[in-house]
């Protein structure tokens, strides 16, 4: 891909296929997240029933879930568990341990919306 300038739209076409499984254990299927877009990363999360993902945090990025479809319970820091259904969001800061459990029978779909771009290097597992 070749560097975008100031004046220059990207243009990112979906594949179905590109989802892969993340250690935190949870399926991921990168929408946005390039160097030429470093402010902001964009990912299709799908947890599966019964499923909880690991605790984690993302130094120096923070986070953001727009819940699509499916319920869960998401755990941040010290706060209280909240459930959390479609349309909901839930924004968490950089660093802050998180968690998050399906807990309907069908797949918790989510956006993960990152800032700046998520970096694998800052992932962290507690």
């Amino acid at each position: 891909m070749s560097k975008k300038d100031a004046t220059s739209a990207l243009f990112l076409k979906y594949s179905s296929d590109s989802e892969y499984f993340f250690e935190e254990g949870c399926f991921i299927t990168e929408l946005l997240n390039v160097d030429d877009d470093a402010d902001v990363s964009v990912a299709k999360s799908r947890v599966c029933p019964g499923d909880t993902t690991k605790w984690h945090a993302v130094k120096d990025t923070s986070e953001r879930y727009v819940i699509l479809s499916g319920e869960g319970r998401v755990e941040i820091g010290n706060e209280t568990p909240r459930l959390m259904k479609k349309f909901d969001v839930v924004s968490i800061p950089a660093g802050v341990r998180q968690r998050i459990s399906n807990t309907g029978i069908d797949d918790l779909v989510f956006l993960a919306i990152c800032t700046p771009r998520f970096v694998k290097e800052n992932y962290v597992e507690f």
